[in-house]
């Protein structure tokens, strides 16, 4: 696909996105996409699963015991370093002033709702010159094991390198998977712990540790991607976190670990390769505006990464965080200049649910300029869906045009696309407030709760699924990301609803 028809498929895109029709969110899904041909015929994970849940508990421990993801980085480093990588962390990219890629994030749980997005990444990305993941590259822990049906199967026919910043899921497995497939990289030295009884000594023992790679089936996966157009540049990636080169933009990742910090070597560097002059983009494993809620990520030492995307002097014009399994942009104005920051994690996992997102006023944002996929209303009407059939509570139910209707009087915007007048009845309201979309009596906080542990216990495997991917095309005048959208219904994997567009000059 060219240039011309990319532009082609994003008018027509903005003809059926969710913000027009109905029938643009995927409701009327006459026709399951052509996706299900690619799934592995294996049986894949639930969050429900006690044996998963023990896999990811690195998670539990570090929020009780603190994160030792700085720890186990620098050692990564030090090897990286060790094997002769350019110590500035520098990636060539061999691209011209204007170039393109896209950027998935929170992609790996190798079931259905991943495989959607193929086609319409596929169809979009062909002129591409890479692509990049943006945290959580594999479900539930990260194994290197794992990366087969979850990384080179469903990206098999993508033409072009694939770079990453991982995720805390990633993380679960000490990032072992991660450096074998990304970087090339030996497994590292298992530390030698005695038992203590402290904090980190209890941590230690139960911190879960990567897990060996059958490097048979690894080197079997491989050739699903060894093509020598999907090879990465020269040296390749050179470790969890780096920055790419290219003539008209700085592209910076950083690895924010499990809880989001930086540990005091990445932070420096950070902060070095951000003095270049030329514009930057910033991709992160965690975002540092999402929902209504803003999080700067700590930097060890003193000071935050978004102080470094904040100075004027850096020349940052967008952060884009994973994360969090949907699709959102800020606007923020920073002094006389507007920073965009966005949550790109809809590309495969379960969906976080954006109806429990309240009116936007962080960051000085509005909420007419704030913009999500899915929209509140259809996530509510999905919800209400999957729950009134799992409950068999048929009240719950709300029709995608009763949801748009309450999220809109409950936001107190204009409705995102034509509704027409609909009463809002005692049985929607209550409907909504079980749902965390509306706000419930005595004010009792089931929109956190929802988000937070009830969305991953939601997971569904039948359009439309509202995932989404980036394409983000680079001149040295301007910088325009489009969010696509991925039902899994077979309109949308022919022609990706175009759910939103920002240009951004670089001058």
């Amino acid at each position: 696909m060219t240039m011309v028809d990319v532009g082609r498929a994003a008018r027509r895109g903005r003809e059926v996105s969710s913000r027009v029709s109905e029938e643009g969110a995927g409701w009327s899904c006459a026709q399951v996409g052509t996706f299900r041909s690619l799934v592995p015929d294996r049986k894949t994970f639930s969050w429900l699963s006690p044996r998963v849940l023990w896999k990811s508990r690195n998670q539990v421990l570090a929020s009780l015991f603190g994160d030792p993801s700085g720890e186990v980085r620098a050692r990564w480093v030090a090897t990286q370093l060790e094997r002769g990588v350019d110590p500035a962390f520098r990636v060539p990219m061999a691209v011209g002033p204007e170039f393109s890629f896209l950027l998935l994030g929170d992609t790996g749980e190798g079931d259905l709702s991943q495989y959607a997005v193929v086609p319409g990444m596929l169809r979009i990305g062909a002129d591409t010159a890479f692509a990049v993941i943006a945290s959580d590259v594999i479900y539930p822990a990260g194994a290197g094991d794992e990366y087969e049906d979850k990384f080179f199967r469903p990206y098999q026919e993508y033409p072009a390198p694939i770079y990453a910043v991982p995720g805390n899921h990633d993380w679960y497995d000490g990032l072992g998977g991660f450096m074998r497939v990304f970087c090339d990289a030996p497994a590292l030295e298992p530390e030698k712990r005695g038992f203590r009884l402290s904090p980190s000594g209890l941590r230690g023992t139960l911190w879960r540790e990567p897990e060996a790679i059958d490097e048979a089936r690894l080197t079997g996966a491989r050739e699903r991607r060894a093509r020598p157009e999907q090879r990465t540049t020269q040296p390749g990636q050179p470790g969890p976190y780096w920055v790419m080169d290219t003539p008209s933009l700085l592209i910076v990742g950083v690895d924010t670990g499990i809880d989001g910090v930086l540990d005091r070597e990445q932070g420096r560097w950070l902060r070095e390769v951000s003095r270049d002059p030329r514009p930057k983009m910033l991709i992160t494993g965690k975002p540092i505006y999402v929902r209504n809620d803003y999080k700067p990520s700590r930097i060890e030492g003193g000071g935050t990464i978004d102080d470094v995307v904040t100075d004027p002097a850096n020349n940052y014009v967008a952060a884009i965080g994973g994360d969090v399994h949907n699709y959102q942009r800020f606007p923020v104005r920073v002094g006389d200049r507007t920073i965009q920051y966005l949550v790109a994690g809809g590309s495969g996992a379960f969906m976080h649910a954006t109806h429990t997102t309240p009116r936007i006023t962080v960051g000085g944002v509005h909420e007419d300029d704030y913009r999500c996929y899915p929209l509140r209303g259809d996530s509510l009407s999905f919800y209400s869906k999957l729950y009134s059939e799992r409950l068999r509570m048929r009240w719950l139910y709300l029709t995608p045009e009763e949801g748009v209707a309450l999220m809109s009087r409950h936001i107190g915007n204009t409705p995102p696309r034509d509704i027409g007048p609909v009463p809002i009845t005692r049985r929607m309201r209550w409907a909504a407030r079980i749902l965390g979309g509306w706000p419930m009596p005595l004010r009792l906080p089931v929109g956190k709760t929802f988000h937070r542990y009830l969305s991953e216990l939601s997971d569904w495997d039948t359009p439309p699924f509202f995932k989404s991917f980036l394409h983000v095309s680079v001149t040295p005048a301007s910088l325009r990301i489009r969010c696509f959208a991925a039902t899994g219904c077979l309109p949308q994997e022919i022609e990706p609803p175009l759910e939103d567009e920002v240009e951004i000059p670089l001058g």
